[in-house]
């Protein structure tokens, strides 16, 4: 799954988890383990299918393990991070007009851009 991609469904997990704070705010409810399935299904799509031999060895199977699943966290460890310094730095610049839902509309756009093989302006959101 490429980068741009990976982005874009953690955008969509953090956003909905926005949107269940608020309904459970709201409505002094909900369900805490909706957004699990969000996460299980991008874990599912992102990590690999790993094929062992039989007859590897336990040090064998950690070294194939690590390599092939590595990337994969790389991915998702990224894309956390990329959302939260946006997120961070909104907060920290102290605009008030400027919503976490707004930040992450204007990164998934960006993650867009990328995606097409538009590179957008750097800096920050």
């Amino acid at each position: 799954m490429e980068q741009s991609e990976v982005l874009k469904r953690v955008i969509g997990i953090l956003t909905e988890a926005g949107e269940m704070q608020r309904h459970a705010e709201e409505d002094d409810g909900g369900d805490p383990d909706a957004g699990g399935n969000m996460v299980t299904t991008l874990l599912n799509e992102t990590m690999p299918h790993i094929a062992i031999p039989a007859d590897a060895t336990v040090e064998e199977m950690a070294a194939l393990v690590g390599r092939e699943v590595g990337g994969a966290v790389e991915q998702l460890v990224g894309a956390f991070t990329l959302a939260f310094i946006a997120l961070a730095q909104i907060h920290d610049s102290g605009q008030q007009d400027v919503t976490s839902a707004d930040v992450l509309q204007d990164l998934a756009l960006r993650a867009e851009e990328l995606s097409s093989g538009n590179e957008g302006p750097e800096g920050s959101p």
